[in-house]
């Protein structure tokens, strides 16, 4: 049965889980801070204590509010979102760790308290579904349909067509169900621990995912940077490959010098490691079981 304390506790581990995968390409880890210089792990680790409480928080709103129609639910829960932010703020000196991880586990956390309101059984596909439904059209509201661009996020979808972690949201996380969780439960089965099940996932985003943070600090080039060389190294074996720690160093001393940094596959990373926790569909084709069925990608 999940409760506060549980769901609070498996978003805590998945920012651990994420910051201490190291090597990490352009990313703060355990062996440097990437392409970095106004934060480092210790501060990580503060971000993550300072969200666990809200991560309850999230729940118990959704819970209490289990039967609010979706599309009125967003903006009741985006004060918690906010409140969120402010503390983990605190907890760095100003400094942005984990933005875009607060939307994305704190909506995913609402959405367990829904399902758990509602007495339904939550799984992963069930928790994207949720959040699909509570982010319906948030694109269109936001990034489409506005007034001049007032932030990175709406330049870069103006620009490229990238809705970044709105239209990641909207989606269900289509992303971690087509690339992170698939790689997951592949390198899982294939009897890798955790460690390396987490590198095949982080490099199966940066084959796959369309991270605005590359784009905001390098260009649409940069981008695509990535993605070639994460194909590569998919092509080349992934982490069966007897040498993909010291290409994953390779990766991380190249984006490194380029000042870029994938911190929107960061916070997919979590995320898959926080859907990992809860019972799975089998593979359906694409890897998305029973959202894809409902249309939800």
């Amino acid at each position: 049965m999940l409760d506060t304390r549980r769901v609070a506790g498996w978003g805590h581990e998945a920012l651990i889980r994420e910051v201490e995968l190291s090597p990490k390409p352009g990313l703060v880890d355990r062996f440097n801070n990437g392409a970095h210089d106004d934060m480092d792990l210790a501060m990580f680790r503060a971000s993550a204590a300072a969200i666990e409480p809200w991560l309850g928080v999230f729940f118990r709103f959704g819970r209490s509010e289990c039967d609010r129609p979706a599309a009125d639910f967003l903006p009741r829960l985006r004060p918690q979102g906010q409140a969120c932010e402010r503390a983990m703020l605190r907890a760095t000196g100003g400094v942005n760790t984990h933005k875009g991880s607060v939307f994305a586990l704190g909506l995913l956390s609402a959405a367990a308290g829904r399902l758990a309101g509602r007495g339904v059984a939550a799984d992963a596909d069930g928790l994207c579904l949720e959040v699909a439904a509570i982010c319906d059209g948030l694109v269109a509201r936001e990034l489409r349909d506005g007034g001049p661009a007032a932030t990175a996020g709406e330049r870069l979808y103006r620009e490229h067509g990238l809705p970044g972690a709105r239209g990641e949201a909207a989606s269900g996380f289509a992303t971690v169900r087509r690339h992170g969780l698939p790689a997951w439960r592949r390198a899982r089965a294939a009897g890798h621990g955790e460690e390396a099940a987490l590198h095949a996932v982080l490099l199966n985003l940066l084959a796959y995912n369309q991270d605005t943070n590359l784009v905001a600090r390098g260009g649409i080039s940069a981008l695509h940077f990535v993605q070639t060389r994460a194909r590569a190294l998919l092509v080349a074996g992934g982490v069966d490959a007897a040498d993909h720690l010291a290409e994953m160093a390779r990766l991380d001393r190249e984006m490194i010098e380029r000042h870029i940094s994938p911190g929107g596959s960061a916070d997919l990373l979590a995320v898959t490691w926080f859907l990992s926790r809860f019972s799975l569909y089998p593979d359906d084709g694409a890897g998305l079981g029973s959202s894809a069925r409902a249309g939800v990608v």
